[in-house]
């Protein structure tokens, strides 16, 4: 059973990841001191020592947080099937543009800083071990490990562009075209090329 962590700890350690956040928000990631952090949370660097060894360290913390959420609501439309059939997918039944909206701030501020190369890495890498490890298609010629690499660049591809465009679309939009978007089959397209 997993040991429940003490309310002054979760308190502090929330408090911390608060203030690196709104610290981001204001100035480039490598300016902020470990000392600024504390003060704005109003604590002391011996409680920050408690808990993380350094600022790369709480930043990993709620980057982790991040992703254990980014990781439910994708397997929230399979998470009770035995098999999961894609064309059945419903809009409603899609949940990460509901996490990613649920977590605006966080997600911009983190879009906005020189840290989003790592964020986007390990949502990637994350996202694809748990397509890799939890969606076995059938065999139809096509490498695993490449279907999952294009699924997932595309619906972070998605995910970034509807951050980066400041949530121009509701939640619900963007479910219902990522469901148009995974059963459109063209056949062809037209060019609109010059002659």
């Amino acid at each position: 059973m997993e040991k429940k962590e003490d309310r002054r700890v979760v308190r502090s350690k929330e408090a911390l990841k608060q203030a690196l956040l709104n610290l981001m928000a204001r100035k480039e990631y490598e300016a902020i001191s470990i000392t600024e952090i504390v003060e704005l949370a109003n604590y002391n660097r011996g409680t920050f020592y408690s808990h993380y060894g350094n600022k790369d360290d709480l930043l990993d913390d709620i980057i982790a947080e991040l992703i254990r959420e980014l990781l439910a609501s994708f397997r929230a439309p399979y998470e009770n099937e035995d098999v999961f059939i894609i064309s059945e997918l419903t809009a409603k039944s899609v949940m990460i543009f509901e996490h990613v909206h649920l977590n605006a701030n966080v997600y911009t501020t983190l879009l906005r800083s020189n840290v989003i190369a790592n964020l986007r890495e390990k949502m990637f890498l994350a996202l694809k071990q748990i397509s890799m490890d939890e969606l076995v298609h059938v065999d139809n010629g096509i490498n695993p490990e490449l279907l999952a690499i294009y699924s997932i660049h595309a619906l972070l591809g998605l995910i970034f562009h509807w951050v980066e465009g400041g949530f121009k679309y509701a939640p619900s939009y963007m479910q219902e075209q990522l469901i148009m978007i995974i059963n459109w089959r063209p056949s062809e397209a037209r060019t609109n090329r010059k002659k």
